[in-house]
């Protein structure tokens, strides 16, 4: 009797169980650059997911006629034009998003989260699961990177999406450390540690 696929979980697993920085733990480069500010790292959150999602779905579309010798080859030529198009598109209408951003929008191309998925997923599943999986792990990669953005810079600059919120001592004493990398590096150990603790430890049976 053939066992029935339960395609919800391509969806759900990539957002916690299969997070790609929490868990899987790619992508980080581009996470610890631009999750300074809330602005920058939802920039990067959607740039980032409409180019996994769609060369997710394009991937799986032409996976049949794809010599496996170079698939490779073709995934990367696949993923190019969603950036490129991406590339365009904010400097045309955010440029100065995308000057804060800068060399991270072309580096989408071998971003290892969305050539990863296109190997280890894409290439050996149908169009509505890959967009599934493009749609889990784009939503946990932007859900983690905007609150590391929110966090950064409430802590470094007293301001969240650049309002300035925060108590006055704050402000006067901002916490710097959080707009380099180790203060990403101590998030995302945070953040690790919690869903270790309450959420992988409770599907385990500990």
């Amino acid at each position: 009797m053939k066992q029935k696929v339960n395609h919800l979980k391509y969806l759900t697993e990539g957002i916690i169980i299969e997070n790609p920085i929490l868990i899987l733990m790619i992508g980080l480069c581009p996470t610890l650059a631009t999750s300074i500010t809330a602005r920058d790292a939802l920039g990067m959150g959607i740039a980032a997911s409409f180019v996994l999602i769609c060369s997710n779905i394009v991937v799986s579309a032409i996976r049949k006629f794809v010599v496996d010798s170079i698939r490779i080859p073709i995934f990367i030529i696949v993923i190019s034009t969603f950036v490129t198009i991406v590339d365009y598109v904010m400097q045309a209408y955010t440029p100065a998003l995308y000057r804060v951003l800068g060399v991270f929008v072309p580096l989408i191309v071998v971003n290892c989260i969305i050539l990863g998925r296109a190997e280890a997923f894409a290439y050996k599943h149908n169009i509505f699961d890959s967009f599934l999986d493009g749609l889990g792990k784009s939503i946990g990669f932007t859900l983690i990177i905007v609150i590391m953005g929110i966090i950064r810079e409430y802590l470094s600059r007293g301001s969240i999406f650049n309002f300035v919120i925060g108590p006055k001592f704050l402000i006067s004493n901002p916490m710097l450390f959080m707009i380099f990398p180790p203060g990403g590096f101590l998030l995302i150990g945070i953040f690790k540690a919690i869903i270790n603790k309450f959420v992988l430890k409770s599907d385990t049976g500990d």
